[in-house]
């Protein structure tokens, strides 16, 4: 039996130099809609283009907790990962549904490149993630 998200501390879950582990724990804190806690996965100097533009520090963190209070959906799947000592460049294909003014959701493709480093106490933040849209189905 899995857990929910709802049954998962969402502030416990960490990134990992494992690009698979990273977007698991990427996508779960996205989809669960929490958006201080999506932030978390940060550093503080991060930049970020989950809103449309280059967003750092509390415009950031005001940016994506506005995005996720909305309920998009996010589904990736890492196609390239990189790792050089404490920096890991990840690239994912992506899914994102941003529900429309009428309720129903607007299908976003197209393809992220996240880079995240390992701090001084170990853990794994995100520096940069730019999601580039391909195409709106």
């Amino acid at each position: 039996m899995t857990a929910s998200t709802s049954d998962v501390d969402l502030y416990s879950l960490e990134l990992t130099d494992d690009p698979e582990v990273q977007n698991d724990v990427f996508l779960k804190i996205f989809n669960s809609g929490d958006g201080a806690a999506f932030d978390n996965l940060y550093r503080d100097d991060a930049i970020s283009n989950l809103t449309g533009s280059p967003l750092s520090g509390e415009a950031r963190t005001k940016g994506i907790i506005e995005l996720l209070a909305k309920g998009p959906t996010l589904n990736s799947v890492v196609k390239h990962s990189y790792t050089a000592d404490d920096v890991t460049l990840i690239v994912v294909d992506f899914e994102l549904g941003l529900p429309g003014e009428d309720g129903e959701l607007v299908q976003i493709k197209g393809s992220c490149t996240d880079v995240i480093r390992r701090v001084e106490n170990g853990k794994w933040l995100m520096a940069v993630d730019r999601p580039v849209a391909d195409i709106t189905v």
